[in-house]
């Protein structure tokens, strides 16, 4: 712990703000970090408090496992400063508040939001089982939101690290979440316990209630125990496929993270970044950015002590400052991309516009030029539509790409249901202010979409 040159003021190198909460054994408060000009939140637990209440176990096990954790959907601790009185845990801010709080304020979610926490929530999930951890208390009041509407998992005081050939006994977290398994007291794995609870809470986000509720517990236990929960009709045929499978009560037949992965229902519009397995905190940490390390010497810290204390995860001022910025700057992105490509963030995409990037304006051009109907489901990233019936436009390309569409229509086999073409649209900025594109046929004949791609990469002068 780095408490060297700060007996005097532990938080010498933050400035304190507002409470943003009281806990069992101690505060929170936001603070900034005065190096980099960041906010941070920062745990006070009183080392008296937590011993009265029997949980040093509780909270050492949440700082050992958030300490090895890197993942843009799980909360990130940046430093622990121990003095004799109280613990300090320096924690990322997490703006706007708890999911179980959005859930309760707009009731039950469209399809579509419900998948983007839901996929977030898995990545996450997936990186702690990879890392031998189970959560083992997953519910929506320990998924925070940050202010992009992102999920950040949080409170990883019951977590258990998981040891090949070791079961876990401990009946824990809470009722309406709990695996049929914990609450029976029977021996389980772990991982199997967090995908009931992502069942439970894909449900809540779905039908803005949850499957097992009942205010007298013994009654609750029956219903969880036995699998007695009913699907309301609103839900669409693959979500009322994926539940189901979720919530098995025999943990052996339960769908795994893996199997959740390739479920059609969750890989649906499922971000670039989420669709690759998380790279695991050694590979990050050798992984350093150049432009961070820069800016932390700019401050005055010595490059290869900085890249040393990097290389062995050691907490000191300039590691933390390394990481405040390094997070601040792939905060945009929200997601591992971030070593690679700098996904441009941009809301105006959507429209062309003087702010508009010259590349992205661009992309939108060609896509104006080709007919194609475009909306806007994240930054940079659009779902377009486009029909052969606007084969005129294309037929003036110098090239000629068009004639197979052309040929369609001749043939008079273009009914439009039929021959319309859907696809997803991601660009991606890369470190030398070149940009990726990434086309996605989402429906429609292959040859068409082809055929699409072909005018269009004339249309921006690629081919």
């Amino acid at each position: 712990m780095d408490a060297a040159g700060r007996d005097a003021n532990p938080l010498a190198g933050y400035r304190i703000g507002k409470t943003l909460g009281i806990g069992s054994f101690g505060k929170v408060k936001i603070a900034e970090h005065i190096i980099t000009g960041h906010k941070v939140a920062i745990k006070i637990l009183n080392r008296r408090k937590i011993k009265s209440m029997e949980m040093e176990e509780k909270v050492k096990r949440e700082i050992k496992i958030l300490r090895l954790f890197m993942h843009p959907h799980i909360i990130r601790l940046y430093e622990v400063i121990d003095t004799p009185a109280d613990i300090y845990v320096v924690m990322e801010y997490v703006k706007s508040g708890e999911l179980f709080d959005y859930i309760v304020e707009k009731g039950r979610l469209q399809e579509e939001e419900a998948r983007r926490f839901f996929q977030q929530i898995i990545s996450g999930v997936e990186y702690c089982h990879r890392n031998m951890v189970v959560h083992r208390d997953l519910k929506p009041e320990n998924l925070l939101l940050d202010s992009k509407c992102n999920v950040k998992i949080a409170d990883f005081g019951l977590s258990n690290v998981m040891r090949d050939g070791h079961f876990l006994k401990t009946s824990c977290g809470s009722p309406n979440y709990a695996a049929p398994e914990v609450i029976s007291g029977k021996l389980y794995a772990g991982p199997e316990v967090d995908v009931w609870s992502c069942g439970v809470i894909l449900y809540a986000l779905l039908c803005g209630t949850l499957p097992f509720d009942d205010e007298n517990i013994p009654n609750l236990f029956k219903k969880i125990k036995g699998g007695i929960y009913t699907l309301p009709s609103h839900l669409s045929p693959l979500a009322r496929d994926l539940i189901p499978r979720m919530l098995v009560v025999d943990p052996m037949k339960r769908i795994t993270i893996r199997e959740i992965r390739e479920h059609s229902w969750f890989k649906a519009r499922l971000p670039r970044y989420l669709a690759v397995p998380p790279p695991d905190t050694a590979q990050q940490v050798k992984k350093l950015d150049d432009e961070t390390l820069n800016d932390v010497i700019k401050m005055g810290f010595d490059k290869n002590q900085l890249t040393e204390s990097l290389q062995k995860r050691l907490q000191n001022e300039a590691t933390v400052a390394y990481y405040l910025l390094l997070d601040n700057k792939l905060r945009t992105t929200s997601g591992y991309l971030g070593a690679e490509y700098q996904e441009s963030m941009d809301s105006s995409f959507s429209q062309v516009s003087p702010e508009t990037p010259s590349s992205a304006s661009e992309v939108l051009k060609a896509l104006q030029e080709l007919n194609v109907c475009w909306k806007k489901i994240g930054h940079y990233n659009m779902k377009c539509r486009w029909s052969p019936g606007f084969v005129e436009t294309m037929m003036h390309n110098n090239n000629g790409f068009g004639v197979e569409s052309a040929i369609i229509e001749a043939d008079g086999l273009s009914d439009k249901s039929t021959h319309i073409v859907k696809f997803e649209i991601q660009l991606y900025k890369t470190r030398d202010e070149k940009y990726l594109l990434d086309l996605q046929r989402v429906s429609g004949p292959q040859l068409l979409f082809l055929d699409l791609c072909s005018a269009f990469l004339t249309q921006l002068r690629v081919l």
